[in-house]
């Protein structure tokens, strides 16, 4: 890519903000239409994600981000090898635009549940600066990369370090996400909160899977405020995945509590099955800060009102999914990192 200045970088991802929040018809046939392909790919979770994009890239957020790091300074181009998620729509979209933005190659091995959208999205940006069009590719398999940033399971990270190790990388594993209740939320905020359990039907690292109540909780305040949900049940996926693990816990008498689309169950355990958010009670906040922080590693962000003086990102209740430009998955600077890759 040519040397590109900033205040042109900005203008053109601002303008690709735009026609994300606005999808015109080439878009909009995508939001119709991808749940064809993936059936979690919901026409509501497939805008919302484009959306959720769009509205991050405004011209004051870019700015603030992009003049963190000095974008100037002569460096050679570098092939960074990326792959990519596919659990919620355009997941993966961050890394490469991480990788664009400094002014790197992005190869690009998309995941088959989110090839399209991510295609369609950076054919937009193409249309718009065509100096883009020459810095990225999409491949079936990595080969000649100097960096590497993969995203998978905890199973999967293992075989990206055994094949990735050699080269600098960035590699995440399973993260999970939990809310902090203080007992003070109001029903609109515990309402909210609904979005950070429900949206994408709970399958991103940002949903939260995890409820702490303070001890003598009552319950049913967050279960009367997340009713508006409860049309979610009627998606074939995920009512198999509520009655499967339903019946599970009544042929094993396992204790739950069940409003008839979500279950709730007390386990100590970070990440619950889909259509279960597992709980515990708190006798005091430094109990809990005790508790985020050690389990800093496996928590993506935290959802409170609570002051909490711990590492992980905490965000307000409903904006798990709404991540802005410097919020980097697993607390990792993926610019830092691209822009100190040896020449």
């Amino acid at each position: 890519m040519s040397k590109i200045k900033i205040t042109e970088l900005i203008n053109s991802l601002a303008r690709l903000g735009g026609q994300l929040e606005n999808p015109d018809n080439e878009l909009r046939q995508l939001i119709e239409t991808e749940h064809r392909y993936n059936p979690w790919f919901t026409p509501q979770n497939v805008e919302h994600a484009i959306k959720s994009i769009g509205k991050s890239l405004n011209e004051a957020d870019l700015t603030a981000w992009l003049n963190q790091y000095d974008l100037n300074k002569s460096i050679s181009s570098k092939k960074i090898g990326l792959i990519l998620a596919g659990n919620i729509p355009l997941v993966g979209f961050h890394d490469v635009l991480c990788v664009l933005v400094t002014g790197n190659e992005a190869l690009i091995k998309a995941s088959s549940q989110d090839a399209r959208l991510i295609k369609a999205v950076l054919n937009k940006l193409t249309d718009i600066d065509k100096r883009f069009a020459g810095q990225f590719k999409f491949v079936e398999r990595l080969v000649d990369f100097d960096a590497v940033i993969a995203t998978g399971s905890n199973n999967t990270s293992r075989y990206f370090d055994y094949y990735f190790g050699k080269v600098p990388n960035i590699i995440r594993k399973n993260r999970s996400s939990i809310a902090v209740l203080t007992g003070d939320e109001s029903s609109e905020e515990l309402y909210q909160l609904g979005h950070d359990i429900f949206d994408y039907f709970g399958l991103g690292c940002r949903n939260v899977s995890k409820l702490l109540f303070p001890r003598d909780y009552n319950i049913s305040t967050f279960f009367e405020a997340i009713e508006p949900y409860n049309d979610i049940i009627n998606h074939n996926k995920y009512n198999n995945n509520y009655g499967y693990n339903k019946s599970i816990y009544l042929v094993g008498r396992e204790q739950h509590l069940d409003n008839g689309f979500l279950l709730l169950k007390e386990n100590d355990a970070l990440t619950s099955p889909l259509a279960v958010v597992f709980y515990n009670y708190y006798d005091s906040l430094e109990d809990v800060e005790k508790l985020l922080s050690a389990e800093n590693e496996n928590i993506q962000c935290v959802v409170s009102k609570a002051p909490l003086n711990i590492k992980n990102q905490v965000v307000n209740l409903g904006q798990s999914q709404q991540p802005k430009l410097w919020d980097y998955a697993d607390g990792v600077d993926t610019m830092k990192f691209l822009t100190e890759l040896k020449a």
